[in-house]
């Protein structure tokens, strides 16, 4: 059964919809100056054999504005989660301080913020290119639902337009959330 217009409108909004949501994680991920528990979130730990996010096994908090805290729930995966955030992709360089692990934010060179926006503009880029991914296949289906002669040419005119509504508010809503991102890594 082929879909109609409203179920393949529908479905292209949902995967645009994901499609910004995966844009705000990927950018809260990116390091700016201060300190957010959801930093971490991606460092994956060794835990009896099973890589599991740190939050898993410990309690994230905010020391200060520069500092978040990692108190392990077992005392034998301090070490562990010490040397897994060590090695992620972050720059970040924990210290062990008891049962706590502190994880202090080295404040961002202007070289550095430089380089994060370029990675944010691209991750921004992404985005759009699989929004407008998602607007070529909806209109796709459309032209096939028109072969098949299961709508007229002007509903499929009025759907590409929809779409193409749809996908320039997407765009907008993706350019703002980089805005807002760049404007926060600069931000000194």
């Amino acid at each position: 059964m082929t879909p109609s217009i409203p179920e393949i409108r529908q479905t292209t909004e949902q995967k645009m919809i994901k499609s910004i949501d995966s844009l705000k994680n990927t950018l809260s991920r990116v390091r700016t100056g201060r300190a957010h528990a959801g930093l971490l979130d991606h460092v994956q730990v060794d835990y009896y054999g099973s890589m599991v996010p740190i939050s898993q096994v410990a309690n994230v908090t905010l020391v200060d504005a520069r500092t978040i805290g990692v108190q392990p729930w077992e005392k034998k995966m301090g070490a562990v989660i010490d040397k897994a955030i060590r090695e992620s992709d972050l720059g970040l360089n924990p210290s062990m301080m008891g049962e706590l692990i502190r994880v202090p934010m080295p404040p961002l060179s202007e070289e550095r913020r430089k380089e994060m926006t370029k990675i944010v503009r691209g991750e921004g880029e992404d985005a759009k290119v699989s929004v407008r991914n998602l607007r070529r296949d909806a209109n796709n289906q459309f032209k096939e639902l028109l072969k098949a002669k299961t709508v007229s040419e002007d509903d499929e005119r009025r759907a590409q337009d929809d779409i193409q509504k749809l996908t320039d508010r997407f765009v907008v809503e993706i350019d703002k959330l980089l805005q807002a991102k760049e404007q926060e890594i600069m931000t000194v």
